[in-house]
């Protein structure tokens, strides 16, 4: 792993919040809290428990520090009211109320969350923060839209940087949350995207016999999206569980309007990918044409269009809430997104617990080399940083104090610790801690799945091939674009090849009118990420 330059970042920070802070005395008295004596003890027990049945009945220790719950808890922001926005419950909405709720209790400070959906989120944010008229204090949103937010938000202030918390963060995810040298996002969260698993039903003896019979091959965890397709073909319409209902092969992200972009990309990035070219994948970093139509990314859309048959009735439509359930539902036998399906498969009162697997996204057996024009016959294998929620402070809150020791405590051991055990949460692994399989093994977790998923997602963050997002200005457009283009294929609209062509042109009209130079800048920003190792 990477080292982390924690020194540089907090220098950068520590002057950034010199700059931010500068404002009126007023202003001041309003951010700083008053102290009073502390609600819990240092190490307390801390449960959802009194928040409903809908919460585990897990406990936790409080871990001492300046985001615990006893070091918040000695402030006092009573007549203050914080302003949050953030996604709809309950991916990452609940959890932004819950936190709030508690942050109300033990401070007096009074917490307003709104949630909004997906598809008016960025417009929600973005808004009021370009007309000079900020609405929130507090923002949750995709870490992608950092190129359009980076302007309007406050750098996270140094002692925040100092938490235990924030220096257990992973390399992937300080770099996720920074720009231009500065951390500018408070992260929550940690996302990528995975090959989820029905392992009880691969080690069967019936079932390896059947396969092997139908296609001559042994019945294993895939490596490539070739053998993904054909167990996936093999297994829709059996009842691989035996409860009498048929059962599919993959569970995928469909839905135009809701991140078929990131779906789509995951099966991209081993054709386009390639770990002897560097400059970039989404664009060519030198002349910022588009890449998406280049041959890489149609053998994609090509292995996505043949797909179709083995998705659960329905499955042409799914959403990101449709493939948790479907898989972690157990109807079907695989799926690729968000740890969320996982999360879900492993909740103590599952059908499916403990018969769940994670492993490495499927890669390929060639993958195009942009610079030859032609595909390298290789094994290859390229791990996927997909956006993940993250936080922000707006610029010019005047409560900023609040709002990042609102940020604190959300993301505080404990509070973490509860969180990625609740699949509908959306929060998943992002500190170097989350990855000790015995922390999952406590929750129940049997001691074969907890390894393959730790070591599933902390052997990503090793992997050198790697993909991020596209972080530039106005990239819902693009993103936006490009999910139309997948949905047109998979609707036999078009061709992949057609499809992916007239999502090039869009991406051409769209770098012309936010700016070549602009969009450039930002891009390059990508590329160190993707191409550092």
């Amino acid at each position: 792993m990477r080292s982390r330059p924690y020194k540089g970042l907090v220098a950068v920070a520590a002057a950034a919040a010199l700059t931010a802070t500068a404002c009126t005395a007023q202003d001041e008295a309003q951010q700083k809290p008053k102290e009073k004596t502390a609600l819990f003890k240092s190490g307390s027990d801390i449960s959802y428990q009194k928040y409903g049945k809908n919460y585990p009945t897990t406990k936790v220790k409080d871990v001492p520090g300046s985001c615990s719950y006893e070091s918040i808890s000695r402030k006092d922001y009573s007549g203050q009211t914080l302003k949050i926005i953030s996604h709809a419950v309950p991916v990452i909405g609940e959890p932004t109320q819950l936190h709030a709720r508690q942050f109300e209790e033990i401070t007096g400070g009074k917490v307003e969350v709104v949630n909004v959906p997906f598809g008016e989120l960025h417009q929600k944010i973005l808004t009021p923060l370009q007309a000079g008229q900020p609405a929130y204090d507090v923002m949750f949103y995709p870490s992608l839209w950092i190129g359009d937010m980076a302007p309007y938000l406050a750098p996270v202030p140094e002692k925040y940087l100092n938490t235990t918390g924030m220096q257990d963060v992973t390399a992937a995810y300080m770099d996720v949350a920074t720009w231009d040298g500065k951390v500018m996002q408070y992260p929550v969260d940690g996302d990528r995207h995975y090959l989820k698993i029905r392992a009880d039903v691969l080690k069967d003896p019936k079932w390896q016999a059947q396969y092997k019979r139908a296609t001559g091959k042994d019945l294993k965890v895939p490596t490539t999206w070739p053998e993904y397709q054909d167990i996936a073909e093999a297994f829709s319409g059996k009842d691989f569980d035996g409860d009498g209902k048929k059962n599919y092969g993959s569970a995928e992200v469909t839905k135009r309007d809701d991140l078929t972009f990131s779906a789509f990309i995951s099966r991209a990035a081993p054709y386009v990918k390639n770990p002897d070219v560097k400059g970039g994948v989404f664009f060519d970093e030198e002349t910022m044409k588009p890449l998406i139509n280049t041959p890489g990314f149609v053998r994609a859309l090509q292995d996505m269009v043949k797909a179709k048959s083995t998705w659960a009735p329905g499955g042409a439509n799914f959403g990101l809430g449709d493939e948790i359930f479907s898989f972690g539902g157990g109807q079907t036998l695989m799926s690729y997104s968000w740890d969320d399906a996982f999360i879900q498969a492993q909740q103590p009162d599952s059908k499916i617990r403990n018969t769940v697997q994670a492993a490495p996204l499927p890669g390929s057996t060639e993958v195009y080399n942009r610079t030859t024009k032609s595909w390298d016959k290789k094994a290859n294998q390229a791990a996927y940083f997909t956006w993940g929620w993250t936080s922000a402070v707006a610029k010019a809150s005047s409560h900023q104090e609040m709002a990042f020791d609102y940020l604190c405590f959300f993301s505080n051991e404990a509070n973490t610790a509860l969180d990625l055990t609740i699949g509908r949460f959306g929060v998943n692994p992002y500190r170097i801690s989350h990855f000790a399989p015995e922390f999952w093994e406590k929750q129940g977790w049997d001691k074969d799945v907890a390894k393959a998923y730790v070591d599933t997602l902390s052997g990503m963050e090793e992997n050198p091939n790697r993909v991020f997002d596209l972080r530039v200005p106005g990239v819902n457009q693009y993103m936006s674009a490009l999910a139309n283009g997948v949905a047109a294929a998979l609707a036999g609209q078009e061709s992949p090849q057609r499809a992916l062509d007239g999502v090039a042109a869009e991406w051409a009209k769209i770098t012309d009118q936010i700016g070549k130079d602009k969009v450039q800048s930002a891009y390059r920003n990508v590329v160190a990420l993707e191409d550092e190792s």
